[in-house]
């Protein structure tokens, strides 16, 4: 099994984000209602990234499976999530201070970076297929509530005479493993846990 910790996430330029991390944590006094509001998101993100994680084989194969045929980001709409929970988990002012940093953040600057980079890369390996795929499936949480409310079907590349292109793959542990997701779980359950610590009122 892989080292779930990774180790570019240990980089020095990460260290702003860690220090505001720790500083917001122990300077916050959880809630009773940011626990309530908070804790969901988190477990929905986490367990939306872990689906994801199990389908995904990174540069060797198009990944339209699981929640990849509803949404093109799994990954990183699971990432908001987590990060929306964890902010409002915070409770009080700072998770007002933490969703208004990390929103902008995320839509004006890391998602549309990585959404350019990404698309330009598997346009390149998959030409045509990418491009239907990229034109019918949203790419985010709010068009993926809409297609939930409208139909489960997803998307399905066919080819002439109604048969699938490719078999559907099922949910694989070794993807789940080698995409380092039990790392991330991981990381989850710690922060979870000193939240829930700093909930508890000092004796």
């Amino acid at each position: 099994m892989r080292n779930p910790v990774r180790l570019k996430n240990l980089q020095l330029r990460f260290l702003p984000a860690y220090v505001v991390g720790a500083s917001a944590l122990w300077l916050s006094r959880p809630s009773a209602l940011g626990l309530a509001l908070g804790l969901p998101l988190v477990l929905a993100g986490a367990a939306l990234r872990g689906w994801a994680a199990g389908y995904l084989v990174k540069t060797d194969e198009f990944c339209v499976s699981g929640p990849y045929a509803h949404l093109r980001h799994p990954l990183y709409c699971g990432t908001l999530l987590i990060g929306v929970g964890f902010s409002l988990l915070l409770s009080g002012v700072w998770s007002v201070v933490l969703l208004a940093v990390l929103l902008p953040w995320f839509f004006l600057s890391y998602f549309p970076r990585k959404e350019r980079s990404e698309s330009a890369r598997l346009e390149r390996l998959y030409g045509e297929s990418f491009s239907r795929y990229h034109a019918q499936v949203p790419a985010l949480l709010p068009a993926l509530l809409s297609a939930l409310l409208s139909s489960w079907e997803g998307w399905r590349s066919v080819k002439a005479g109604g048969q699938r292109a490719q078999p559907e793959p099922a949910w694989r542990r070794e993807n789940f493993l080698d995409n380092n997701e039990l790392g991330t779980w991981l990381a989850l359950l710690a922060g979870a846990a000193l939240v829930l610590l700093r909930a508890v009122p000092p004796s």
